[in-house]
């Protein structure tokens, strides 16, 4: 691998292509800064600039962006462009730059030090990173990598690759590093946004993440609406504490919520809060039988794929309360330190069911207002029974046979 250093070492050598003219790259910057450039998705944004390159007389024939983020199971994103051919979207998983091909590349450096490097690979066997996907197979000549450093955060990178046999001149080269602060600004304006919406979603829900990005976000801005509730609880979690290591207690937690909530999310439920080893959740959906259908269906799910894992020193049971009700949702809390939840009677009632799931050995109970809204067929009751706080005794329903049950999607 040949490193052709750094760039302010340049010196514009004989049989250089002519300068760019400067109004050609000023169009470029200002695109990147337009309204037009920043309505555009990731794939639309490179290809933009890759014609634009390629119009003004730069010979780009493959142009990437690395771009990092903050997410729970993605490293970044890979956007690849290369003329007459479809934009490739790839989103990297975390590990990436040490394994493989990008363990040992100029891609990973760049990431790692903030700082560009100029590549030309020499030798008749080209360097093991040249086969990472989006370079493989390009009979690529030079690579010009540079940082994409946002304000704080990771380090995103660009790479601008050209199989021209002269590889870039220095006013190639030059009119590149006029691009790259618009370049990086639109960038980072996009990881920014990108970020904000992924913490919003992974730890409090897209629905809520919605209404705080809305500005609901004053102590007291109180909704009020209609959901089914579904409380998920795991069984013997005290026991199963006291008795393992707390390592192996994180490793079966996730287990469990690996199997719990995918299954309420499918059928179209919220996660709203993970309480120990609990998962509250609701279905905000405009039909109430349709929500207490879908709660019901992602309940029987959870139950299901639950009852498939085996772990050699804990069984993995859950009992999970149903309830279709009124809920106050929104902001509760003191000064600048709020929760945005879900209170009311029908959110206690839903958990005091689901403390009856223990007493009477059910794995699955609803309420009478939850069982009316579903299939005759579905339901049955297993009669009064006394919850804590409440006067009277609460008829409680279960299912006839999880495994006979069918719910219209």
């Amino acid at each position: 691998m040949q490193d052709l250093g750094e760039k302010s070492s340049r010196k514009y050598r004989k049989g250089d292509s002519a300068p760019v003219k400067t109004q050609a790259v000023l169009e470029i910057v200002e695109w990147l800064a337009s309204n037009d450039c920043h309505e555009l998705d990731d794939a639309g944004l490179i290809a933009g600039l890759g014609l634009r390159l390629r119009k003004i007389g730069l010979p780009v024939d493959r142009l990437t962006l690395h771009l990092r983020t903050l997410h729970p199971e993605i490293f970044g994103r890979t956007v690849a462009w290369a003329p007459n051919e479809p934009v490739e979207v790839r989103d990297r998983e975390h590990g990436i730059l040490s394994t493989g091909a990008f363990a040992g590349s100029p891609l990973r450096q760049v990431m790692d030090t903030g700082e560009a490097v100029r590549v030309r690979p020499a030798g008749d066997i080209p360097p093991a990173w040249t086969g990472i996907d989006i370079f493989q197979g390009r009979h690529l000549v030079e690579y010009y990598i540079v940082p994409l450093c946002n304000t704080d955060g990771p380090v995103s990178a660009a790479s601008f690759c050209t199989a021209a046999c002269g590889g870039f001149s220095a006013f190639d080269l030059a009119t590149l590093d006029r691009v790259l602060p618009a370049l990086r600004n639109v960038c980072e304006l996009r990881l920014l946004r990108r970020t904000e919406l992924t913490l919003f979603d992974t730890y409090i829900g897209a629905t809520t993440a919605q209404r705080i990005l809305a500005g609901h976000i004053r102590r007291g801005a109180v909704e009020t609406l209609e959901a089914a509730l579904l409380l998920c609880d795991l069984r013997g979690f005290t026991e199963l504490s006291n008795r393992l290591p707390g390592s192996r207690v994180l490793k079966l937690l996730d287990i469990y919520f690996d199997h719990v909530v995918p299954a309420i999310a499918e059928a179209g439920g919220e996660v709203l809060k993970f309480m120990g080893d609990a998962v509250l959740a609701f279905f905000p959906k405009d039909d109430p039988a349709a929500s207490c259908a879908a709660a019901l269906r992602g309940a029987l799910v959870a139950l299901a794929r639950l009852r498939e894992v085996a772990e050699p020193d804990a069984a993995l049971q859950a009992g999970i309360a149903l309830h279709y009700g009124t809920v106050s949702y929104g902001n509760i809390g003191s000064g600048q330190r709020l929760d945005f939840t879900v209170f009311g009677p029908d959110v206690n009632l839903v958990s005091r069911i689901q403390g009856a799931c223990s007493s009477t050995g059910q794995p699955l109970l609803m309420s009478s207002r939850m069982a009316g809204l579903l299939p005759r067929s579905v339901t049955a009751s297993i009669g009064g029974h006394a919850l804590r706080g409440f006067v009277e005794q609460v008829e409680l329903y279960t299912v006839k046979s999880a495994s006979s049950v069918r719910i219209r999607q």
